[in-house]
This record gives C-alpha cells, structure tokens and sequence, in this order.
C-alpha cells in the first residue's frame, strides 16, 4: 500500500513539474514576442521586404513578434563564405513568418537550422528506375529537408523579396513546403485547421491542378509558375507563392483555389492596399 501511495505521489510531482516547466517556456516564449522591434530593424524591413510594405498596421506588429520569436528559434549558417548578418536574417525571417501570422502554436517546429548560400548552389539528386539509381547534381535557389534545414540562396532570396509582385519568392516557397511536411511528410496536402476542411481541400486543389496543367500545355497559364506542374508538392509551393504576391489576379482569375488558400492562411492578401 505504502508502494502504491508512493508511485502516485511520484507521479503528480512529475505532473506538477512538466506543468511548471510548460508555464515558464510559454512565459518566456510570450516575453519573446512582447519584445520591442527596434527602428533600424524596422528599417531593413521596410527596405527589402516588398510585402511588409503592404501589410496592415495590425498584421505588421504581429509580424514582429513572430520574426523576434524566428530569430530567437532558428540557427543561420552561412555558407561558401557568405557571412550572416541582420539583413540577411531579418529578411528571410519576415518572408518565413508571413505565412504563419495568424497562427497561435509554434511555429516551424520540428527544425533549426537555415543555411544560406551566397548565390545558387549544386544540390545532390536521387531517383529510382526499379532497383536501378540514378544520381546527379542540379543548380537550386532552394529546397526544404523534410525533418530536416531549409537551404537557400541570399541573392535569390533578396530578389524575390525586394520583387512582391511577380509571383517568385524562394522564401515562402521553401518555407510552404515546411507547412506540407507537417502532417509527417511532403504530398501537397498541409495539416488544415478543421477536419471538414478536408473534402473541399482535395475537391478544389485536384481540380484546380488539372486544369493548371493543361493551361501550361496551351500555352495559356498566367497566374501560377509552371514549376507546380512538377508534382503536387511544388504545386502548392508555387500556389503559396501566388496567394501573396499575386494575390488579386488569383482572385480574379481563380476565385476557389484563392478561397482554399485564404481560409487556411487566414489572410486576405488581395485587400492589402498595392
């Protein structure tokens, strides 16, 4: 009896503490955001992140809780000698936090590391015919590790950033394909907010993919990067893309897929004032 009595004592001391310790991360985690965003921080926002320009007053102060808290999450790693500083992280940061500016867990889990390349970089390549594999090497702006870093190339990553309406920006590429992986592994179907979401979701985006891909057999795509006909995963990578940069002509042109993207990003990018 007095075996039993102490196991459960054991057992709501160790309750009691993983409590404990939760609060205080979570106070932490809320100093974090709370912090204030310092002018010159401000500044190279302003200056080099095209969407900030055009985001809310309301949305802007977000951001910069989410970018502090980003910053404060993260590792950057420069690469080929490319030596990190504000610029580049402030940069990739509030491009990476855009997407996830309503959310209210943590955002980006299950990562760390951000390496980043001065310019393009060769990235090693795996297939399969059968039992036989192939390997090779391709130039890439960027990609995303499942489980794993986001790579990426600053002059890319500038130039998309710097660009806010030509539907190209490495940085909510890679970073969407960060939100697929969520549900465990990357197939084009993110983790949404509701279950019943689901049978829209699938409806929608299948329809949508087809005749994205027989537009591009036309000639006569205009909204989305023809990369998304690459498979399901870019196709959601390059819609992202779209969504916010050219978010009016999506809704004109492609109402429903625009629906789909505005209720799971839960942000209406085609009112912000352009």
């Amino acid at each position: 009896m007095k075996e039993v009595i102490l196991v459960a004592g054991f057992i709501a001391l160790l309750i009691l503490v993983l409590v404990i310790v939760q609060k205080i991360i979570q106070w932490r985690h809320q100093k974090i955001y709370q912090q204030a965003f310092s002018p010159q921080w401000q500044a190279i926002v302003q200056d080099n992140v095209a969407l900030y320009r055009i985001l809310p007053n309301k949305l802007k102060q977000r951001l910069h809780g989410h970018i502090h808290f980003f910053l404060y999450d993260k590792t950057f790693i420069g690469c080929d000698g490319l030596e990190i500083n504000d610029l580049i992280r402030l940069t990739i940061a509030a491009n990476a936090c855009l997407l996830v500016l309503n959310r209210k867990k943590r955002i980006y889990p299950g990562f760390t590391s951000i390496l980043v390349y001065p310019d393009t970089f060769l990235s090693e390549q795996r297939s399969f015919d059968g039992l036989l594999e192939h390997r090779g090497t391709s130039i890439r702006l960027g990609e995303a590790w499942h489980r794993g870093p986001v790579v990426l190339s600053w002059q890319d990553v500038l130039q998309g950033s710097r660009n806010g309406a030509d539907g190209h920006n490495v940085v909510l590429h890679e970073f969407a394909h960060k939100l697929d992986g969520e549900n465990q592994l990357m197939d084009g179907l993110p983790v949404l907010r509701e279950r019943q979401h689901y049978a829209e979701w699938a409806a929608v985006l299948n329809a949508e993919y087809q005749q994205f891909l027989e537009r591009v057999e036309k000639h006569a795509n205009t909204v989305i990067d023809e990369y998304g006909g690459e498979s399901a995963v870019e196709f959601f990578a390059v819609i992202t893309e779209a969504f916010f940069e050219k978010a009016q002509q999506m809704q004109q042109n492609l109402p429903e897929l625009y629906q789909q993207l505005k209720r799971f990003y839960e942000l209406d990018p085609a009112s912000w004032e352009r």
